[in-house]
């Protein structure tokens, strides 16, 4: 039976620092490779066979675990918070950080996190990016309240932003100068445009074959629309990763729980609300 030889990566942008070790704790091998796909063939075809590797989670570690995956025995990321070896220490470099991961792989200590697949990804990617048209899109919004207050001019708040409101403002209040106007016709036009951009994005989601039929159960809850819903399937991924609804409302945030020495409170409305799209997946 071959041996075992353990890997583990510093991910960085432009490179990566590895380090090779056998099962005995010998370094086999250590060094960097550049971060491109091309040079981690060429690295990959260096390797002593069999390997598995672990990686700290970075926002570069899921193009490069996709890529490593199919040639490994088995590839694991690291929980950034929960690897204090290389947090705490007062000596620190590439070369030490990639052999503490790589330690803590081979002797089994290495905190785990959960990775999702490809097509949960790419597709938590489209819905992140929807939620920052939405940030953006606000912002725009209360710019041309600003722009507004600022001219000293009087608006309805609840109509402002619709659209009919809008053009007869402008086109009507004196007080709206021709160096605002233009401010604020760019602005609206820049509201228009996120919001089709939003609702379209959206729809592809909805319709999407990976998530329509889960993204409809979980609609079936009360008050969950399909933004609660398709944020529920993407950012938790495989329910069944959870081995207690416990540990899915911790992980979700939804509910907050307080012990004292003389009294215990918790909610039990929010555990309740957690319990249920839990068992409706």
């Amino acid at each position: 039976m071959q041996s075992m030889y353990y890997i583990g990566l510093d991910v960085h942008k432009r490179t990566i620092s590895y380090c090779v070790k056998e099962v005995s704790g010998r370094i086999y091998a250590e060094g960097s490779v550049p971060a491109t796909r091309l040079d981690l063939n060429r690295w990959m075809k260096t390797l002593p066979q069999p390997w598995t590797a672990a990686m700290e989670a970075t926002v570069f570690s899921g193009w490069i675990y996709d890529h490593l995956r199919p040639h490994a025995v088995d590839l694991k990321v690291a929980h950034p918070l929960m690897l204090r070896a290389i947090a705490a220490a007062k000596k620190k470099n590439d070369r030490i950080d990639a052999g503490k991961i790589c330690d803590c792989l081979r002797c089994d200590f290495l905190p785990e996190c959960y990775m999702a697949s490809t097509a949960i990804r790419e597709r938590r990617r489209t819905l992140r990016y929807r939620n920052l048209l939405v940030r953006q899109m606000v912002q725009m919004k209360n710019k041309i309240a600003v722009l507004l207050m600022e001219a000293g001019v009087s608006y309805n708040k609840q109509r402002l932003h619709k659209a009919g409101y809008f053009r007869e403002l402008v086109a009507s209040n004196p007080d709206i100068d021709e160096g605002l106007c233009s401010l604020l016709r760019v602005c609206r036009e820049m509201v228009v445009r996120l919001e089709r951009t939003e609702s379209a994005l959206v729809r592809s989601l909805e319709r999407d074959a990976l998530l329509r039929d889960r993204v409809e159960r979980l609609m079936t809850i009360p008050a969950v629309g399909p933004i609660t819903a398709l944020t529920w399937a993407l950012e938790v991924g495989e329910v069944q990763r959870f081995s207690s609804i416990k540990k899915a409302v911790s992980y979700c945030g939804l509910c907050g729980e307080e012990k004292s020495s003389a009294t215990a409170c918790s909610a039990p409305r929010c555990r309740n609300n957690a319990t249920s799209i839990y068992r409706r997946r």
